[in-house]
């Protein structure tokens, strides 16, 4: 295993307990650069990185602090001044123009996130900022309203004591599949409910299942933690501010 392999295999998160020690201004740079060098549709790097590093500030956007926030957002307004600089018209409205915003953002924050744990920093990657009001991360760093929406945060930091274990992984049917997509059968998704179900595999987010007298962890993850009343509120105000941002249409174009 070289050593690019053994920092992915590395990779962990770490769920509010960073320590107060700060990540170095030459550490944050490198991971920076490191995660604009990330694979990205018509070198267009269709994506902004807002960096926080004010504890309170990162707690009303997320809930999380660490020494530092990375905010990923897909962002087309720079192209869209550009584009307005140099006399042209540029359309990023729709949801292909979403997918791929996504899509360059997703790899940046990834390739930030590999390039942190290579320093020996560690990061938790959460979707905190979409919970409650998503309007207040808009307000609070003074986001676009069009063509731009807050997709992931990336917290930074040391955490204060190492974690006991890594969290476990599927790795076979199911999630790898050769040639063509292949249904897991009835057999193989019982091996997959036993292999989350086994406490030394570390699958499980938790073991609230068993403390609760669940049969099996997806017992627990469909009855209790899937349905959480949050949901359909964060959707219908995801699909708002999604559709106000230019990214979704109400309806489809005529083809030809």
């Amino acid at each position: 295993m070289n050593e690019t392999i053994a920092t992915i295999h590395d990779l962990r998160s770490i769920h509010g307990n960073f320590s107060e020690r700060e990540v170095s201004n030459e550490d944050l740079q490198t991971i920076l650069e490191a995660s604009v060098r990330a694979a990205n549709a018509s070198a267009r790097q269709s994506y902004s990185i807002i960096v926080i590093e004010d504890a309170d500030m990162m707690k009303k956007l997320c809930g999380y602090a660490g020494s530092k926030l990375l905010l990923y957002c897909v962002d087309y307004n720079r192209l869209f001044a550009t584009a307005a600089h140099l006399g042209y018209d540029f359309d990023a409205d729709g949801v292909v123009s979403f997918v791929t915003g996504s899509t360059d953002t997703i790899l940046a924050a990834q390739t930030a996130a590999v390039a942190a744990r290579s320093l020996g920093i560690d990061s938790l990657f959460t979707n905190g900022i979409h919970r409650g009001d998503i309007n207040r991360v808009y307000e609070l760093l003074n986001l676009p309203r069009t063509h731009c929406f807050p997709l992931i945060a990336l917290i930074l930091g040391y955490p204060t004591q190492e974690p006991e274990y890594l969290k476990g992984r599927l790795y076979g049917p199911g999630v790898i599949h050769y040639g063509s997509y292949k249904p897991l059968s009835s057999d193989e998704i019982e091996e997959m409910l036993a292999y989350y179900d086994n406490p030394d595999g570390h699958m499980a987010l938790n073991h609230a299942w068993m403390e609760k007298g669940f049969a099996h962890y997806h017992d627990w993850f469909f009855k209790v933690w899937s349905a959480r009343g949050e949901a359909s509120a964060t959707k219908s105000q995801m699909f708002t501010l999604l559709e106000s941002a230019g990214f979704l249409e109400t309806t489809l174009p005529d083809v030809a």
